[in-house]
């Protein structure tokens, strides 16, 4: 007969190990949930600085990741992705399995500037492939065509934009080199490339102009376009270029005068000049200097970032005329705003605040256009770049 100590000590024993179970089928629940949650959330990279330069005081140590909750907005900062000396611009291909990044080193870092090739693994991670040179200082940005068969870099110092192959591997070749006139003056900031492939623009941020050319993928040429640039007013600076939904209107962000520029395009490819808006309230009189410019995925709303005012700017576009009505401004709540990404399903706006350290989420309001701070910004060192994959 089991004495009354041994049976209370079974019984407890018993409980006990129930409980375990219990406790252990509860953490697998919510490692699974957990799981699930993380699998739900949208990855992008981030561009950085990661050195002290005229301009800037970088922090960061590499291009950077972050995480994004499609249904709140919400974003954390995940880790370092790789470690590479200013990887100010990144640029995924459209079937997301490479990322580039551009290694923005003047003249006194070595004998030019790079761009990084990566290939994405399956977690998000990143393993580098290829590192080439850009053949001049300072790369700032990277343009990949709609085949993802080719990549652009323009380089600021020098005028000059390359044109590489990609191959099978994500690895580069170089294909090309564009040299702008007056190599000591221009400044080469963006290429961008039309829907249907066959035009490429050039922003020229030190001669006040849009270079033009004319891309054949299939037969891998590209050559100047009858009509060679359209010039812009002196000192406007074209930075950043973006085209409407349509493709009949496209719209130049300029960083020195702080204006955007309103451009037909032409059946050629051709861009006319229709007129210029300021980026900034009339009454405000402080240093300011345009950065990124982005339309909505409706079409119906242009933004650009404002580094000074420290803004993003609000403008309506007449579908019609391709003209753009300013609406607003809604600050950033952080210092100098370069790059900006709209997210995928078009409902919220992140602006990367380089100096103060910063990404601050916006929820769009895709009845007007309008902006809401999604609470206080995020912390991530020194962010240039964001890029979502697709």
């Amino acid at each position: 007969m089991i004495n009354k100590k041994l049976a209370i000590a079974m019984v407890f024993t018993g409980l006990s190990l129930t409980g375990c179970k219990n406790e252990n089928k509860e953490s697998e629940e919510n490692i699974s949930k957990m799981n699930e949650k993380n699998a739900s959330l949208n990855t992008a990279f981030i561009g950085t600085y990661t050195k002290k330069e005229g301009h800037v005081d970088g922090k960061a140590d590499g291009i950077l990741s972050i995480k994004q909750d499609p249904e709140t907005g919400e974003i954390r900062l995940e880790k370092t992705l790789a470690e590479v000396t200013n990887p100010s611009f990144v640029k995924l291909t459209s079937d997301n399995k490479y990322l580039y990044a551009v290694s923005e080193l003047g003249d006194k870092d070595g004998t030019s500037g790079f761009i990084h090739s990566f290939q994405v693994q399956d977690n998000d991670s990143l393993y580098e492939v290829d590192k080439v040179s850009t053949e001049a200082f300072a790369p700032c940005h990277i343009e990949i065509d709609k085949t993802d068969n080719f990549a652009f870099v323009s380089n600021y110092m020098g005028g000059v934009v390359v044109m590489y192959r990609i191959q099978q591997d994500g690895s580069l070749e170089k294909h090309k080199q564009l040299n702008m006139p007056n190599s000591e003056k221009s400044h080469t900031h963006s290429v961008s490339i039309s829907e249907d492939n066959k035009h490429v623009y050039i922003c020229d941020l030190g001669l006040d102009k849009i270079w033009i050319y004319d891309l054949d993928a299939e037969e891998k040429t590209i050559q100047k376009n009858e009509q060679e640039s359209v010039s812009l007013a002196k000192g406007a600076g074209p930075r950043h270029f973006e085209f409407s939904k349509d493709q009949k209107f496209a719209y130049s962000m300029n960083e020195l005068n702080s204006t955007i520029s309103v451009f037909k395009v032409e059946e050629n490819g051709g861009l006319t000049l229709l007129n210029s808006v300021s980026s900034i309230p009339e009454d405000f009189e402080e240093d300011n200097s345009g950065a990124d410019i982005h339309i909505s995925p409706s079409g119906d709303y242009l933004y650009a970032s404002n580094r000074g005012h420290n803004s993003i700017a609000i403008f309506k576009i007449n579908k019609e005329n391709g003209e753009i009505k300013q609406l607003g401004f809604e600050s950033t709540n952080g210092k100098t705003p370069r790059n900006f990404a709209i997210s995928k399903n078009g409902s919220y706006l992140y602006a990367a605040n380089q100096d103060s350290g910063d990404i601050q989420s916006f929820k769009i309001d895709e009845t007007n256009g309008t902006l809401e701070a999604l609470g206080d910004p995020v912390a991530v060192p020194t962010p240039v770049c964001i890029e979502f994959l697709n």
